[in-house]
């Protein structure tokens, strides 16, 4: 089972910037696509990006298309999350998630999951 480290989150400014990781341990992300997810309190958690194994297909939700970038670095086991125009609304828990082979939108369908790393942005 591949056991997942999410890092680079923080506080920051509404307007600026933040770069998420996801660093793999114990074994690669080869054959393994991605996804990451956030999660406020009281709220399901939801859909933010996806990236399939080989990393030329994204899939991005409607409310960060534009401003966020998900990307992955096979040789390195990690997978990036590039946040920009942050917004207050972008304040949440950040998750990633690996399934094998294929994206999914849906959480219930990855079962590797970080432990999650906060992003608060600040108005």
């Amino acid at each position: 089972q591949v056991q997942l480290i999410e890092s680079g989150g923080g506080l920051v400014q509404a307007g600026g910037s933040l770069r998420l990781s996801c660093a793999a341990s114990r074994r690669t992300l080869n054959g393994y696509a991605m996804g990451w997810f956030r999660q406020v309190p009281g709220k399901q958690r939801e859909f933010v990006a996806a990236i399939d194994w080989g990393g030329g297909s994204t899939n991005y939700a409607d409310f960060v298309k534009g401003r966020f970038t998900m990307s992955r670095d096979n040789a390195k086991s990690t997978v990036y999350l590039q946040m920009n125009s942050l917004k207050p609304d972008d304040t949440a828990v950040y998750y990633c998630a690996a399934r094998f082979l294929v994206a999914s939108t849906e959480a219930i369908k990855y079962n590797a999951w970080g432990q999650g790393i906060q992003v608060t942005v600040s108005s």
